[in-house]
């Protein structure tokens, strides 16, 4: 019902950039908040930005003055723009979507594929 495609992640040194994009297509009546989420090897799952319908946004503590989250509403498109990266924000980052669908008006959590992203000299 909703499909949410990934793109962005990749390799780069410290210090460099990246910015990923997540787009949700679908038979969606609302979206709640869009987000976005990491897990590292051998760690659990963790919020890394969220920005909700009204526009709040809300980020990790490890992550607060260096990565920026933004959405195209009219697009259903959230950004996570990641500069000053570190070897520590290695993980694959999941895109998360909470929306309801106008078959259920139910609102639910989807999540995309992920995409890896490596920081290494």
């Amino acid at each position: 019902q909703v499909q949410l495609v990934e793109s962005g992640g990749g390799l780069v040194q410290p210090g460099g950039s990246l910015r990923l994009s997540c787009a949700a297509s679908g038979s969606i009546f609302s979206i709640s908040a869009m987000g976005w989420y990491r897990q590292a090897p051998g760690k659990q799952r963790e919020s890394v930005a969220v920005i909700t319908r009204g526009g709040t946004t809300n980020y990790a503590d490890s992550v607060k003055g260096r990565f920026t989250i933004s959405r195209e509403t009219a697009k259903n498109t959230v950004y996570l723009q990641m500069n000053s990266l570190k070897p520590e924000d290695t993980a694959v980052y999941y895109c998360n979507v909470r929306a309801s669908t106008y078959s259920t008006l139910a609102t639910n959590d989807y999540w995309g594929q992920g995409t890896q992203v490596t920081i290494s000299s």
